[in-house]
């Protein structure tokens, strides 16, 4: 089931330029590839081309060749592509067919006319696979980010492809079940020998487990086509903007020199003793926590409850507060009702108990739109706030809304968008752009309004490494210099390392954890409940045996803003 692109290039229809351009690329059969690249470089295009939805859903210009198993791909119809190529979407909400978890999963089996009684045990077999069986009569709309993420990669585990295709299988799912979906393909590979083709922004959870090849994308050509020890002893990431791994970052900090003989690509390979004699010069001042003097918390949550179905609690007696400036974190599973906090208070539901207070008033005296003038909820999937045709138009809606004249939105309009890195596409319509771009016009179009709370749920969804670290840095200097409070719902851990100074963990409904991010990060028995995984920086102050991992982390993280 060999897949050959021959001097392929593809044009949107809507656009001037191709996007893929004379793409020469050969996937043997039972190979295990990843696809990397900035935001817009081509990888979900081609993804498209690979399962069929360009040409046949998707219109555009097509030059050179693609082949599937020694068949022309010009030649074959919709049908064709999915008997061979099965594909799990990156935005999910999009794949659902069926009203129920189970339904979903049994759509595959019903196109091959399966019975009942041969359907059961497979759909059963498949969600226990996904940690889904449970829940099979659940509606997958009812579901968090992550939990759809596993009803659409059993929609396709239960269909027998030679090919499966996975785009940003990660971009929604906390670190241990992404963790766990890697193992999944992985043992999917092992197991069956299929051609497994991960189109992904997050490289170190890919490399969880062991990949064939890495192709690079930048600006819809093929940069580099590497194995993956070759790639991360290459400038490449770095020059392309993609982010490497945490602790090759740490031992580079360090001034470690790492060959593609040592292996980098997995830490567990890698003989870190040799590294040892250089990581014992790094100290850093034990400086406590900056805590704001001012007594009054910008938001006060006390003893929220919440429950969608009047059964089971989605929130139950969750308190803290947020202080003026802070930048702070709140981290979970998938489903453990991190976003139902912003939906709270956002004002879309009303808790059952409880109490959200912002500078000192109940919320619940105020309409959603006071709300919103005063704090800025940036939702995970940006389809669901955007309304406007063009770009310019979405980000100015607020501002229109103050009423303020059209020179003064065009001059606040086109300052954000340069900041987020969308000046260049200020007269685009939204649908040309790629996922990640349009989580950055929904940032941009909360932060034209300045709000005093800035709240962003999941922001590195989708998101490639230089445009995130940009758009954080800015939301950052807003938070130093005027002031911003910043609230950050996410399981990116690096992320969560590089920005926040404290975290908030929910599990299962409770809060579980509201401590300096360093020490919640350095507890691995808490970040087991919550489903997060130490991140590597950790795991490598774990193998180099250092026993204050705080304060190791503390000495990274300093040095990285130093540097930075």
């Amino acid at each position: 089931m060999t897949i050959e692109f021959s001097n392929f290039s593809f044009r949107y229809k809507s656009l001037d330029k191709p996007t893929l351009k004379n793409i020469n690329l050969r996937i043997e059969k039972g190979e295990k590839i990843v696809i990397i690249g900035p935001s817009g470089s081509g990888k979900s295009t081609l993804g498209q081309c690979l399962n069929g939805l360009i040409p046949h859903s998707i219109s555009g210009e097509v030059t050179g060749s693609l082949s599937i198993a020694g068949k022309l791909t010009s030649e074959l119809d919709l049908h064709a592509y999915t008997e061979q190529v099965g594909t799990v979407l990156q935005d999910t909400d999009s794949q659902f067919v069926g009203l129920s978890i189970g339904e979903d999963i049994a759509f595959a089996l019903e196109n091959q006319m399966l019975s009942n009684i041969e359907m059961y045990p497979l759909v059963k077999a498949t969600a226990k696979m996904v940690d889904l069986e449970n829940m099979l009569e659940r509606s997958p709309h009812d579901l968090s980010g992550g939990q759809k993420q596993r009803v659409s990669l059993a929609g396709i585990l239960v269909d027998d492809v030679d090919i499966l295709l996975f785009d940003e299988p990660l971009a929604a799912l906390d670190p241990k079940t992404g963790r766990k979906t890697i193992e999944i393909i992985d043992d999917l590979h092992q197991n069956t020998n299929k051609t497994i083709i991960i189109i992904e922004h997050r490289l170190e959870d890919v490399l969880h487990r062991p990949v064939d090849r890495i192709i690079l994308m930048e600006q819809g050509e093929i940069i580099a086509d590497m194995t993956p020890d070759e790639l991360l002893t290459s400038p490449l990431l770095a020059k392309h903007g993609i982010r490497e791994p945490l602790y090759l970052s740490a031992l580079k900090a360090a001034n470690c020199s790492i060959t593609r003989a040592d292996k980098p690509s997995s830490l567990a390979q890698l003989d870190v003793e040799q590294y040892q004699p250089a990581f014992e010069a790094w100290k850093v001042e034990g400086k406590s926590q900056t805590q704001t003097d001012q007594a009054t918390p910008l938001l006060r949550i006390t003893d929220l409850t919440y429950s969608y179905d009047g059964e089971r609690n989605a929130l139950e007696n969750v308190s803290f507060d947020v202080m003026p400036g802070e930048f702070v974190s709140i981290l979970g599973k998938n489903g453990s009702g991190k976003s139902t906090i912003t939906k709270l208070v956002m004002g879309v539901i009303e808790p059952d108990a409880g109490k959200i207070e912002f500078e000192g008033q109940d919320v619940a005296q105020l309409s959603i739109f006071e709300r919103s003038q005063k704090i800025g909820v940036v939702l995970q999937n940006p389809n669901h706030m955007i309304s406007h045709h063009m770009i310019f138009d979405e980000v100015a809606f607020g501002l229109r809304n103050q009423g303020l004249t059209e020179e003064q939105i065009t001059e606040k309009v086109e300052a954000v968008l340069e900041l987020c890195g969308l000046g260049k596409y200020r007269h685009w319509p939204i649908e040309a752009l790629s996922y990640g771009q349009k989580k950055r016009v929904t940032i941009a179009s909360i932060l034209v309004l300045e709000p005093k709370l800035l709240i962003l749920d999941e922001p590195t969804a989708g998101q490639d490494y230089r445009n995130y670290t940009a758009m954080l840095a800015f939301v950052q200097q807003l938070n130093r210099e005027l002031g911003i409070t910043v609230v950050i719902i996410s399981h990116d851990m690096h992320l969560v390392l590089e920005y926040t100074t404290r975290s908030v963990v929910i599990a299962d409904s409770k809060l579980i954890a509201d401590k300096p991010m360093t020490q919640v990060f350095s507890e691995p028995e808490l970040l087991e409940r919550a489903n997060l995984t130490t991140t590597s920086l950790y795991d490598l102050a774990e193998k180099l045996h250092i026993e204050d991992k705080n304060q190791f982390m503390q000495a990274f993280i300093a040095l990285e803003k130093t540097a930075a």
